[in-house]
């Protein structure tokens, strides 16, 4: 019988990660099933993941938070949710040791029997500093911010450098026992694109819309410099905040002054966007992407490594992330695709599974017990991201929805098609989303849980943006037969990207040929796809080819415009309803869901009036 670990992150982008014997079965966030965005309490993926399978042990990631004592057992809710179903089983608590979940999510998840691995948050867990300078030996609190750690495998992840801030003025840079402490009362790295975020107009965790306005800026005179040396935030610019986010002093800067006006109507309105927007996001990208890409020296420096893995909320990063294959052409770097802090459940599981493997092993060799044999460290490269919930349905189960009728008769219909039917649909630019298998880990859609459409269309961008109700700025993906991707990328050295972790530059020999995904830089975030990945959304591409001499679809998430991805089927076909998306593909079973003529008017294109 296997041994189960039940892993969670509580906190933002909440997760319950499954690890059998060591090895990542499962992984769930808990948005997909509450449908609230970023949900930080994982009780529904526990429920999901211990209806379907046992729990010896429950893991507790996170920042190192205490969780509310219940009444009567004094147990935290997690455990005490664990313990109504399986009374016997055992509770760890990973404590304040945000970074190395990450650090560890992201070592074994390369494969590497060695690394170094970088994590760059916007706030890990905070903890006590020893300032051992002072007479009495004081501590002082901060939180973690980067983080470099020495990795060897099995379970050996040692901290080698830690940067910390917070929101007081103290200071101080000391090695203390073979680590490197950076203190400061300044802002850092993640918190500097959190604060031009927040100025921008969204949420301090959105920074991906910053990343996605950036290309659009240039460099500005009239913007301050915003890191001073060693990569902290110029005080004068940023104010922090910690824990939560930070914000700029636009007081000191006439140039960074709304003076009260509306600060998002840009958003949807490409015609109102200003010069400092476009410029300020281009200058906070440019910025601290060259500044990690010097903590990388640093960790090469520190240790002689050449493998580097990178996790943490910057490690989604993907203009960063291809910067750093043009830099480091030399290294082998890995970035965590779980890199936010969903990853933390599959590091905090993964880690206490060798932890506990090698405790024991190590009460053999001391009692000389030889009877029981020594257990081995499974290796377990992350190999896919389809970890996610699975459906089970058949054609029959459609005629549950009540808004579905006998064929041809409803509001929405069902028909029968192959893949080569639904590549010619998107030949004819309609859009169609795609449901089947496992949902996707982390926050990319990899064919399973998608939208896609026709790339060559050169108003596709903008009416996809509009379709789902997204900022007109907003790039999208493309999904690439892995056979041709060197032919229509610059790989940087890469065989493969099948986690959409690069915006990768075109080749010259076909540039222009995708304007719907060809972001304003002339770069693409492309995910690679073979047969043994994923064979339906293989098929559909590869017919696309067949009809345009275009190896590549459209891909962007199935969900609407501040909504989590879709999970369920319910979900696709409540999405479907209540959008103007076009059609519903189901490839396991052939059918396609599509809008009937009275929906017709609600679609603003689709050339076959809602019929095959």
């Amino acid at each position: 019988m296997t041994f189960n670990i039940l892993a969670i992150n509580p906190g933002h982008n909440g997760s319950a990660a499954l690890i059998k014997d060591g090895i990542l079965d499962v992984y769930i966030e808990e948005e997909r099933l509450s449908r609230f965005k970023r949900d930080g309490n994982p009780y529904r993926g526990m429920l999901k993941i211990m209806d379907e399978n046992h729990v010896d042990l429950l893991v507790i990631g996170g920042t190192g938070q205490e969780a509310h004592q219940l009444p009567w057992t004094g147990d935290d809710s997690y455990t005490a949710l664990v313990k109504k179903f399986y009374p016997q089983a055992q509770v760890v608590k990973m404590g304040n040791e945000h970074h190395l979940q990450h650090a560890a999510s992201a070592f074994y998840g390369s494969g590497f029997d060695e690394a170094v691995a970088l994590v760059v948050d916007g706030c890990g867990s905070l903890q006590d500093i020893k300032l051992v300078n002072e007479e009495q030996n004081n501590k002082i609190q901060s939180y973690e911010t980067e983080s470099i750690y020495k990795c060897t495998f099995p379970g050996d992840i040692q901290p080698i450098f830690k940067r910390y801030s917070s929101n007081f003025g103290y200071a101080m840079n000391e090695t203390i026992d073979g680590i490197t402490y950076d203190v400061d009362g300044a802002i850092t790295t993640v918190k500097a694109y959190e604060a031009v975020t927040q100025y921008l107009g969204w949420g301090p965790i959105e920074a991906g819309k910053t990343m996605g306005l950036a290309p659009y800026g240039k460099k500005d005179p009239k913007i301050p410099q915003l890191l001073r040396e060693g990569g902290r935030g110029d005080k004068n610019v940023f104010v922090p905040n910690y824990p939560a986010g930070a914000w700029i002093d636009t007081k000191r800067y006439s140039y960074l002054n709304y003076d009260g006006e509306d600060n998002t109507e840009w958003h949807y309105n490409k015609n109102k966007v200003k010069s400092v927007q476009k410029n300020l996001a281009w200058a906070v990208q440019e910025e601290t992407q060259q500044y990690i890409g010097d903590l990388i020296e640093q960790a090469v420096d520190m240790t002689g490594e050449k493998n580097i893995v990178i996790s943490g909320g910057y490690g989604l990063n993907v203009i960063a992330n291809y910067y750093y294959k043009e830099r480091f052409p030399e290294l082998n770097i890995y970035v965590d695709p779980i890199s936010h802090d969903g990853g933390i459940a599959v590091g905090a599981g993964k880690l206490f599974a060798h932890q506990q493997i090698e405790q024991h092993n190590q009460k053999l060799k001391e009692h000389n017990e030889t009877d029981e044999p020594f257990k081995e460290h499974p290796k377990d490269p992350l190999t896919t991201l389809y970890l996610g919930s699975e459906y089970k349905y058949t054609p029959d189960d459609l005629k549950k929805y009540g808004i579905l009728k006998d064929e041809g008769d409803g509001l929405i219909n069902v028909t029968d098609v192959t893949a080569a039917d639904v590549a010619k649909l998107i030949k004819d630019r309609n859009i169609v989303s795609i449901f089947q298998g496992r949902a996707e880990a982390g926050p990319r859609a990899l064919g399973n849980r998608s939208i896609v459409y026709d790339p060559t269309d050169p108003n596709g961008k903008d009416f996809v943006n509009n379709v789902k109700g997204r900022e007109w700025f907003r790039p999208f993906a493309g999904s690439i037969l892995q056979e041709h991707a060197a032919e229509w990328f610059d790989m940087r050295g890469l065989d493969e990207t099948p986690y959409m972790m690069y915006a990768m530059e075109m080749q010259d020999a076909h540039i222009g040929d995708l304007p719907s995904i060809t972001h304003v830089d002339g770069t693409c975030r492309i995910q690679t796809v073979t047969q043994e990945q994923n064979k339906n959304y293989y098929d559909l591409i590869n017919e696309f080819y067949k009809l345009s001499g275009v190896p590549i679809l459209f891909n962007t998430s199935f969900n609407l415009g501040g909504q989590p991805l879709v999970d369920t089927l319910d979900d696709a076909i409540t999405t479907l309803f209540n959008s103007q998306l076009e059609y519903l593909y189901l490839p396991e079973i052939g059918k396609l869901v599509f809008l009937s003529n009275e929906r017709s008017n609600l679609r603003p294109r689709g050339k076959d009036n809602g019929k095959i």
